[in-house]
């Protein structure tokens, strides 16, 4: 299926922790989650546990989260965002540790007026610091394109998430003042209630119980890196469709950009 920057939907197929993985399981919400907030407005759809929805209204959003936290792993799941005039709204699938020095991966789908793209807010947290955002309009098929790829850097003192357990969170919220052209586009709260859905949801990873990590046996997936032909659909991804990247942006870094970047 393919999808113009005019398209009302989009599809979110991969989401990485540290590597590139070879195989997932068939997950199902109503074992592998639990919808955390919402009050209500978040609901698994089937008997199979095969599709979840998450929706918003101007009282409140939703959101779920795994029920296991994963060290290194890989979590897929398609999305179908709010359809029409999304502005103001965020729909996520992000990685988050607890703590004041925490670990975060975020996924962000800022809502558009309907006809134009969905914006795919992106950034890394390690160790409480974030700052690394790139933005890219959703105006190709997503499915199998890697977008970003975060690099361990500590060689040169960049922190890196590899220590500190992840849990899986979903939300649907409002975000109005800052969303959708810098906050210029506000909310029609007439097409409330928003809705999200999510299906399909799988991980493969090494889970997090009892102070230590267990990783499945005969999976060599957390020593893989992508390869040429990934790079490659990667960069061109990047070269077309990125609208942000902070490696990029001097204004806001004056003094040089991130150590990161280099």
């Amino acid at each position: 299926m393919k999808f113009s920057c005019g398209t009302r939907f989009a599809f979110l197929v991969l989401f990485l922790i540290a590597a590139q993985s070879v195989a997932v399981y068939a997950g199902s919400f109503h074992k592998d989650v639990q919808i955390h907030w919402g009050d209500g407005r978040g609901k698994v759809r089937d008997r199979d546990g095969k599709l979840l929805s998450l929706s918003l209204d101007k009282s409140s959003g939703s959101g779920f989260q795994s029920n296991q936290e994963f060290l290194y792993g890989k979590a897929e799941v398609q999305m179908k965002l709010v359809a029409g005039n999304s502005a103001g709204t965020v729909t996520t699938f992000y990685l988050k540790a607890p703590g004041t020095m925490w670990d975060e991966i975020d996924f962000e789908f800022l809502g558009n007026i309907s006809g134009h793209p969905y914006t795919l807010h992106t950034n890394v947290y390690t160790q409480g610091s974030g700052d690394k955002e790139q933005q890219f309009h959703l105006c190709f098929t997503v499915d199998g394109i890697p977008i970003r790829e975060f690099k361990n850097s500590e060689s040169i003192g960049v922190p890196f998430p590899k220590n500190q357990p992840m849990r899986l969170y979903a939300s649907l919220w409002e975000a109005e003042h800052w969303a959708t052209r810098g906050g210029l586009e506000k909310t029609d709260w007439s097409k409330a209630p928003f809705t999200a859905f999510y299906r399909n949801y799988n991980v493969e990873g090494c889970v997090w119980a009892n102070g230590k990590s267990s990783c499945p046996a005969n999976s060599p997936w957390f020593t893989q890196t992508l390869d040429q032909r990934g790079i490659d659909k990667m960069k061109w991804a990047q070269s077309k469709y990125m609208v942000y990247n902070y490696c990029t942006d001097t204004k806001r870094f004056p003094k040089g950009v991130p150590k990161v970047c280099t």
